[in-house]
């Protein structure tokens, strides 16, 4: 891949980014710990790494409008390809997810709407270059569930970590531990945004499907590992209490857009189902 930095024999690369997930390390490990993980992967070609300063060389930043929301993703799509979506709430802005690509042209777009007030992350794979945007605007607060602490690859005070099943952030937005697909599997609800019915901000836990029609539940997405019943029905339980009409997926296009409610309800029904049958 253009842009690929790989370390030759005995040489130490700085800040390393797994190719295959997109974490970054604070140097260059034997191994992404990410990777292999039974709910993710070693690309077909090994371990391979690159650098912040080679993606630059290779990749810009879109900014696009994502469903009523400005999206942010690498363009060509990178590692796992999620976007974050920038969200104006009355909790602060709010940067959902994190990406391996920081650009100068990004930050400064994000500052020219208000800037970022903290970042927030569904879970690990995700994580990416989490400090690299928390640093980009100040050092503001990442926010992350304490049961997923130990898949943070670079440790730093701007990292707070919230524990239980719930964190308010304002009336109107709440943090959720909706667990399953990793234990510190968050959800984002903004009960009154970005249209009216409020929205669902839901990572991989749950999973927008590709008919977005509905969502489904999964240990690992790549192997096909299902999520056991009784994380479904524990995620479902803490669901229960929120208002939506749309839900945001993981990556551009991923979204149900009017009755999310409803099709994470039935979602529900039909996965339970189709496991005890």
């Amino acid at each position: 891949m253009a842009g690929t930095a790989r370390p030759k024999r005995g040489q130490t690369m700085t800040k390393a980014i797994c190719e295959t997930c997109g974490t970054q390390y604070p140097n260059t490990p034997a191994h992404c710990a990410v990777c292999e993980d039974e709910r993710q992967y070693v690309g077909a070609h090994g371990q391979t790494w690159t650098t912040h300063e080679a993606l630059k060389a290779s990749y810009a930043l879109r900014l696009q409008d994502e469903a009523g929301v400005l999206g942010i993703g690498l363009a060509p799509g990178f590692a796992i390809n999620q976007r974050a979506l920038y969200l104006p709430t009355d909790a602060g802005n709010i940067l959902w997810e994190a990406l391996s690509l920081v650009t100068d042209e990004a930050v400064a777009a994000l500052k020219a709407r208000g800037g970022v007030d903290l970042i927030a992350i569904s879970h690990p794979h995700f994580y990416a270059s989490m400090l690299e945007w928390s640093e980009a605007f100040g050092n503001v607060p990442i926010l992350l569930h304490e049961a997923d602490r130990d898949w943070v690859r670079r440790p730093s005070p701007n990292v707070q970590f919230w524990r239980g099943e719930v964190y308010r952030l304002s009336d109107a937005v709440t943090l959720i531990n909706s667990g399953g697909h990793f234990p510190g599997s968050t959800v984002l609800h903004w009960k009154n945004g970005p249209r009216p019915g409020g929205a669902l901000f839901s990572g991989d836990a749950p999973h927008v499907a590709s008919d977005r029609r509905h969502v489904s539940f999964m240990h690992s997405y790549p192997n096909f590992m299902p999520m056991p019943a009784a994380d479904v029905h524990r995620m479902r339980s803490r669901l229960a209490g929120c208002d939506f009409e749309d839900v945001y997926g993981f990556t551009w296009g991923r979204n149900i857009i009017g009755g999310g409610r409803a099709a994470v309800d039935a979602s529900f029904a039909r996965y339970l189902a189709a496991i005890a049958a």
